[in-house]
Order: structure tokens, then C-alpha cells, then sequence
């Protein structure tokens, strides 16, 4: 059994009776974006490797490897949340899988390599650092969530370097910030191929977007169907229940399960 640090606990990796994860309040806990970004991102099963930047506590890789055998490697640079996914790895006995790497993402191909993955995934910082009136008091959680350490000119620059000519990659971000995915995407030789938009119901806002682009990519851009998180009463939808907890998760758990 690993050891568990502070406030942190272990839980179920949503209906998932085999996958565990260690998470805390007030370190780091997964939300809906991570599940949504390993639900959109098309994955190779049995060839190839994947870089995860922006690892947390290493959730997106546990999603991914549900899915996809081929070698994954997860780059947080804060030490704490770093700590977190090596001993989420060991929990769930992926160690042969999944790599994890205490890392700044900025120059990081310099040390891996450039352009030697299949696919890159990420689940950024969203908000600008000029954002104080959003910034999180806690440390761990405003470099999560605001642009301190990295910009996303940094993260496009960085995926743009680590995948391979033909690759993908895979982003969550925020809707108001799509024009800047597009132009600095293809500033760095990355073309926009899906987007999808997520709604929290159907008469609001998008408040997610789905990026996934192709390196040299030739300009070919689909808007996939959006999702829409919860129904008029506040509950799950049955598309959201059903990449929660799969096909017969979403018969047992049905619409009242716990949100994210």
C-alpha cells in the first residue's frame, strides 16, 4: 500500500473498480476537463508513446491506459503533485506503462528529444497571470490553474516540439481563448483538426473546448457534435453519465451520481 500525505485520500477512478487515485483538496483533485479530454482524444492502442504535460497528479494517463497499452509519460513541475502521480502509478501496478518525470515543459524536448511522440496531451493552466481577482490563494492550485510557470504559447510551443510530423495533440481549454488555440497553434506547424464545445446545460454557454490538431497538418477542420453537461433538473446527462461511468456504469449509477 502506498503511503497517503496530508489530507489526501484514496478513491475509485469514477466507476473503475480496478483503477485507484490519490487525490486532495487542497493539492490537487481531477475534474470533468481531465475526463473529457481522455474521452475526446483519439488514441494509438499498441504502437507508439504518449506525452501527458501538465500531469497533476497523473489522472489523464490512468484514463488513457483503460484504453491504450503503448508507453506514457506524464511531466508535472510541482514536486508535490509530482509526488502524487508516482504514487498513483504505484497504486495501480502501471509502472511498466507509465513514466513520470518532475519537469518544467518549456525547452523539455531538449532532454526527451524532439518530435518522438505519437501523441501529446494537455490540461493547461486557463487563466492569464494578469487575472489576480481569479488567482488561487493556494500555491499548488493557482499554478494549476493560471499561467505562472508556463503561458499557452509555452504549452503549444512545447507539443509542437515533442510530437512527431503527423501526430496529434490533444488540449482542454477554455472557449474565450480559441482564437489564440488556432493562431498560435498554427504558428507552431499545429493544425486545428476537431473541435468539440461543452456545454454546463443546453440553454448556457459554452464554458470547454476540445482541441485536437495534427503537426503539418493540411487545413481540414471539423466541429463535432457538443456535449452538454447536465439536464434541466441539474442532473447528469445521459451522453456525460455514460463517459463517466461507461455503458453499464451509467445503468447503475444513473443521473443522480456525484458531480465533479
Amino acid at each position: 500500500m502506498v503511503e497517503l500525505r496530508g489530507d489526501e485520500r484514496i478513491d475509485y477512478l469514477l466507476a473503475d473498480h480496478k483503477r485507484r487515485i490519490i487525490q486532495s483538496q487542497s493539492v490537487f483533485a481531477f475534474s470533468i476537463d481531465a475526463v473529457l479530454l481522455a474521452h475526446f482524444t483519439y488514441l494509438p492502442f499498441t504502437r507508439g508513446k504518449i506525452m501527458d504535460l501538465c500531469t497533476g497528479n497523473g489522472v489523464i494517463p490512468l484514463f488513457l491506459s483503460k484504453r491504450s497499452k503503448v508507453p506514457m509519460t506524464g511531466v508535472e513541475i510541482q514536486e508535490r503533485l509530482y509526488d502524487m502521480a508516482v504514487r498513483n502509478v504505484k497504486l495501480n501496478e502501471l509502472e511498466d506503462q507509465i513514466k513520470l518525470m518532475n519537469d518544467d515543459l518549456i525547452g523539455l524536448a531538449k532532454k526527451t528529444g524532439y518530435h518522438r511522440y505519437d501523441l501529446v496531451t494537455c490540461n493547461p493552466p486557463y487563466f492569464r497571470t494578469e487575472d489576480l481577482d481569479k488567482r488561487n490563494n493556494n500555491e499548488h492550485l493557482a499554478i494549476a490553474r493560471h499561467e505562472i510557470y508556463c503561458t499557452l504559447e509555452d504549452v503549444l510551443k512545447s507539443c509542437s516540439e515533442l510530437v512527431k510530423s503527423g501526430g496529434k495533440v490533444s488540449l482542454v481549454h477554455r472557449p474565450n481563448r480559441l482564437t489564440e488555440l488556432i493562431e498560435i497553434g498554427r504558428r507552431f506547424n499545429l493544425e486545428p483538426k476537431r473541435i468539440q464545445f461543452v456545454h454546463p446545460k443546453r440553454n448556457k454557454e459554452s464554458n470547454i473546448v476540445l482541441v485536437e490538431y495534427v503537426r503539418d497538418g493540411k487545413p481540414d477542420l471539423k466541429i463535432i457534435p457538443p456535449i452538454y453537461i447536465h439536464d434541466e433538473d441539474g442532473n447528469y446527462t445521459p451522453e456525460i453519465t455514460k463517459i463517466l461511468y461507461g455503458e453499464e456504469g451509467s445503468r447503475l449509477h444513473g443521473s443522480n451520481s456525484t458531480k465533479l
